[in-house]
């Protein structure tokens, strides 16, 4: 596993994130089978508010597809899947393609740096999932504000705050539920609900 500084670094893994020029610090992520041993993903998102009235979706940090897979089955539209690594893209386009779902669109790209490209007020959806550790977490949470609809929520999603967890950031630099809702009200969302997400992470749902 690498370790990583808040310098510009080369590479990454932020919960689901690959190499970048992104300022972000160590997450400890898991290997694929461990990950998904720590949810139930349908279940979660449905906790979340995820409903088949939802239509389109952007997920930053897609990783192995864990939540986009899911997501695209459940969704009346489309779900755009950003990763900054090649191969997580390629895992997820794999995993699509012999599911026949053609409504996921994974994207390369520095989605920090660069943005998502997406049109202002385009999807009903943002999950933001064990992401929100990195240095600026409000420039994310702008973007996702920036793209939603009117009406529209964020779902986060991160560790507890808990040491005593097997994976994950440090703590000097895991936020806690209240944190990130703090950060999520500055850029102009309203607070919905918060959700224990057993055994290891907590969500939240906010709207536009």
């Amino acid at each position: 596993m690498l370790r990583f500084t808040g310098e510009l670094i080369e590479r990454i893994y932020s919960g689901q994130w690959g190499v970048s020029e992104m300022k972000i610090r160590e997450s400890d992520m898991p290997n694929e089978g461990e990950w998904n041993a720590f949810f139930d993903p349908t279940k979660a998102l449905k906790l979340l508010g995820l409903n088949s009235s939802i239509v389109d979706v952007a997920d930053f940090g897609c990783g192995y597809g864990t939540f986009t897979i899911p997501a695209a089955k459940i969704i009346a539209g489309k779900i755009y899947a950003f990763d900054i690594e090649p191969e997580m893209i390629d895992v997820v386009k794999r995993k699509a393609k012999t599911l026949n779902l053609g409504n996921v669109e994974a994207i390369q790209r520095d989605f920090i740096s660069e943005g998502s490209g997406l049109r202002d007020e385009s999807v009903d959806y943002v999950f933001l999932f064990n992401v929100l550790h990195l240095e600026k977490p409000e420039l994310l949470l702008n973007e996702s504000h920036r793209i939603l609809k009117q009406g529209g929520k964020v779902g986060i999603i991160h560790w507890n705050y808990d040491s005593t967890t097997p994976r994950g950031p440090p703590m000097a630099i895991r936020p806690r539920p209240e944190q990130c809702r703090r950060w999520a009200e500055s850029v102009g969302f309203v607070f919905e609900q918060k959700f224990d997400l057993k055994p290891y992470h907590y969500g939240l749902v906010l709207n536009k």
